[in-house]
């Protein structure tokens, strides 16, 4: 329903053409939902009610809502719920203590963080819609209000990291195929593990956490992913033996929920608080199991596996405040009433390292 600013008048034309339509294809509405950008007082419901042959509590308002997830309670308030049961059949009376408990903390998340997303397709940011609001699930969580920033990983190398990466209080890199901008991903790794700021990664974010250790940590001068590079001397990413002669190239993905096994007292497990739990995968490419004793032996923990040890889930840094990666997609997981723990814990430690920095205590990275 538009409103019309010269003559301040919430116009009903449209609704009642629409059900017009909706007549002519032998459809009678038994509740119409109205969106506007304001409450419907109840003469414009009455109207609509008349000309659309729909009882008045069948005329429901839904406003503008400062949080998608007010939206629930506003159609609540205005009895949905109540002629839906009753059209349905349904004698029950919903409970939504939790989700007005989940209301109250987002009205109360006033705690500003940054989070620096980098990836490859930061202007059509839908692309990375889950991660968005798996990052505002962990802020309602800590009171948080998460306000990300974009961080193209084309543009980033040298200068330019210091430059886009300066302000952020956390820093992401999500899942993505391809070559391009990988390396301003290895970039942003490198930054957030030096500098000590908190870092997670997923899927090909955890393979650019390996990739960026193996070079500069562990000495392995043009270490890659051979999705990348096929000729590096240090495929410490790559296909197992059983993928490489398979023509058939969705038969080499790994999908869906795949177990994988905590190793007690690491940050992992700390925030599962779990020894097995079930992640989402859609992947090709793995931690090369030639390369896992090169890479904890020069101080990476691989704090999640599967298949006895074969395949790393996890892997993070204990002599760093937050640095956390998986081979899954978490983001996927995450509820606005259950944050993932990852970006539970991830967020957390944004905060935590805002707040420090504010106060100008130094960040420790051994």
């Amino acid at each position: 329903m538009p409103f019309i600013g010269p003559t301040g008048e919430l116009k009903t034309k449209p609704t009642q053409h629409s059900v017009k339509e909706l007549r002519s294809l032998g459809l009678q509405p038994d509740v119409i939902v109205c969106r506007s950008d304001r409450p419907i007082g109840r003469n414009l419901k009455e109207k609509i009610s008349l000309l659309c042959d729909v009882p008045i509590s069948g005329v429901i308002t839904a406003p503008d809502a400062e949080s998608i997830y007010e939206v629930p309670m506003i159609l609540r308030k205005e009895g949905l719920d109540e002629e839906l049961a009753r059209h349905l059949g349904i004698d029950s009376e919903p409970d939504l203590t939790e989700w007005t408990a989940l209301v109250d903390r987002i009205r109360e998340a006033t705690d500003p963080v940054s989070i620096a997303v980098v990836g490859k397709y930061v202007n059509l940011r839908d692309a990375y819609l889950s991660v968005m609001e798996a990052l505002k699930h962990g802020g309602f969580a800590h009171g948080a209000a998460v306000d990300i920033t974009w961080a193209a990983s084309d543009d980033l190398g040298g200068h330019a990291t210091e430059e886009v990466l300066a302000g952020a209080d956390g820093i992401l890199i999500p899942g993505g195929f391809g070559v391009r901008g990988v390396e301003g991903k290895i970039a942003a790794v490198r930054y957030a593990r030096e500098r000590g700021v908190p870092f997670l990664g997923i899927c090909l974010g955890l393979q650019c956490a390996v990739v960026e250790f193996a070079r500069n940590v562990c000495g392995l001068e043009g270490a890659n992913s051979s999705e990348f590079d096929p000729l590096t001397p240090h495929p410490v990413i790559d296909l197992l033996p059983e993928q490489k002669n398979v023509t058939d190239m969705g038969a080499t993905m790994r999908l869906g929920a795949q177990a994988c096994h905590i190793e007690p007292g690491t940050l992992a497990a700390m925030a599962y608080g779990e020894d097995v739990v079930y992640e989402r995968h859609r992947h090709r490419f793995e931690v090369n199991p030639a390369y896992h004793e090169t890479l904890t032996g020069c101080g990476l923990v691989i704090s999640g596996s599967s298949q006895k040890g074969r395949l790393a889930e996890i892997v993070e840094l204990p002599d760093h405040p937050f640095f956390i990666a998986g081979q899954f997609h978490p983001e996927l997981r995450s509820r606005p009433t259950r944050p993932h723990p990852l970006f539970r814990e991830f967020v957390g430690a944004a905060v935590a390292f805002r707040r420090a920095r504010a106060a100008g205590r130094p960040v420790s990275v051994s």
